[in-house]
């Protein structure tokens, strides 16, 4: 007498719950480890991972400037409000940048940093005050920047003012000059940013415009007492 087997339907139920699972946990992993993904869902990915990326750096530099806002920035906004300049935490901008910048400022849409760029928050800090300064100079000083000379004097200034120049931060670049180290590095800084001004044609001209200004640019440590 034979006997005949039927199936348990709750094992095939299991079966197929189980192998459901296994492709969710094999789609997260593919999506968290980027192997096993066609062109379409690896693009899908790094687009994501970008945004995401974006987000993260943009609170960042958001929260960083909001706690900016009681130390040093809080004297410069002192003085911009002096000359007529009235900033607030709208006109100073967090954005992804490219690789060339950290900051920048123009007069018509305010100071912009580069939420990508920063290493720390003091590194964050010293490009803040770097801008301020600009937008001091372009409030006090009335600065034309297409006339190189007006650039490079405010571009001494904000090097040599913001903290950019400290020994610590020329050394993570690799500069570890022991003799007037800070004024290599504001000239320098100088000289690269008047480089990038389109009215200038050459290095050697930008070179030649931040010479003819030197002296009476790097003394000029309004609205500071000294370098700090």
């Amino acid at each position: 007498m034979s006997t005949s087997t039927s199936s348990d339907p709750g094992s095939s139920f299991r079966s197929a719950k189980e192998a459901s699972a296994f492709e969710r946990w094999r789609t997260s992993l593919s999506h968290f480890t980027g192997l096993g993904l066609s062109e379409e869902e690896q693009a899908k990915r790094d687009k994501l991972k970008g945004l995401e990326l974006e987000e993260s750096q943009w609170r960042r530099c958001e929260a960083w400037k909001s706690e900016l806002m009681k130390t040093i920035v809080v004297f410069m906004m002192k003085h911009l409000a002096l000359e007529g300049a009235n900033v607030n935490p709208d006109h100073i901008h967090c954005s992804p940048c490219d690789p060339t910048r950290a900051g920048g400022f123009s007069p018509e849409a305010g100071i912009l940093l580069c939420q990508d760029r920063f290493l720390s928050k003091s590194h964050m800090r010293d490009t803040l005050v770097h801008e301020m300064v600009h937008m001091y100079d372009h409030a006090k000083f009335k600065v034309d920047w297409n006339n190189l000379r007006h650039h490079a004097c405010s571009e001494i200034r904000a090097a040599s003012l913001s903290g950019d120049c400290r020994w610590t931060r020329e050394t993570q670049r690799g500069f570890m000059t022991f003799s007037k180290q800070h004024q290599a590095c504001a000239r320098r800084r100088a000289i690269l940013s008047v480089i990038a001004n389109p009215a200038c044609k050459s290095p050697e001209e930008a070179e030649r415009a931040v010479n003819e200004v030197w002296e009476s640019c790097f003394k000029d440590t309004r609205p500071f007492d000294e370098i700090y």
